[in-house]
């Protein structure tokens, strides 16, 4: 049976769209239940709905604590029967207490290679260091920011032409492709987080380094 997924946004969820698009298909182990965000005005509400997901606003403003909210955002989750929480531009720091109710079911896509240039203005940041190589990462999400050990990541080449805007664009492309794909892994059981924090894959092996995508 297809494990129920919960997908969290703030802005458009191009990912979000990525995950739902892969999971119409019928051979696909996950499904995704609903999508919430935290700005009632973000696009990528509509852009669910007219995909037939179930949407959900839980504006954060209107809550006195970030514990609150979090609190708040569980229940709602549980609400939905999902199974599987995936971040998807959610632009939240989120409590330890919340992260931990989901640790090993919980993941994040980060336009970087992690450990390098955790945060934001990644594609600023990587131009301005000169780096050749960039990309993207899924990974489990724990309390310390961007620092989940990483499922599978994508490198995508700097090009010398490259400025923010462009780089962003390839690296969003990549996003698209090794988001499912992490997901599709959680689901079927082949990659889980064992109870020292590492990954495992295939119910035994742990591993620590993701699998790559290279793009050309």
């Amino acid at each position: 049976m297809a494990k129920k997924v919960a997908i969290l946004i703030s802005g458009s969820g191009s990912n979000m769209q990525a995950l739902v698009q892969t999971a119409a298909a019928a051979d696909y182990p996950a499904e995704v239940v609903a999508v919430i965000s935290n700005i009632p005005s973000a696009t990528g509400l509509a852009r669910a709905a007219n995909d037939g997901i179930a949407t959900h606003v839980l504006d954060h403003t209107l809550f006195d604590s970030r514990e609150a909210y979090d609190d708040a955002l569980h229940a709602l989750i549980m609400s939905t029967g999902a199974e599987i929480v995936c971040l998807a531009g959610f632009m939240r720091i989120l409590t330890p207490e919340f992260v931990n109710r989901w640790t090993g079911q919980m993941l994040n896509i980060h336009p970087s290679l992690l450990p390098s240039y955790r945060g934001l203005h990644t594609h600023r940041r990587a131009l301005a260091d000169g780096v050749t190589i960039t990309g993207c990462t899924v990974h489990f999400v724990v309390p310390e920011l961007d620092a989940g050990p990483a499922i599978i990541q994508a490198a995508v080449p700097v090009l010398s032409n490259d400025d923010e805007k462009a780089l962003a664009a390839r690296v969003l492309a990549a996003e698209h492709q090794i988001y499912p794909q992490a997901l599709r892994w959680l689901a079927e059981g082949k990659v889980s987080l064992n109870s020292e924090g590492r990954i495992q894959r295939n119910g035994n092996a742990v591993v620590d380094t993701p699998s790559i995508l290279i793009v050309p």
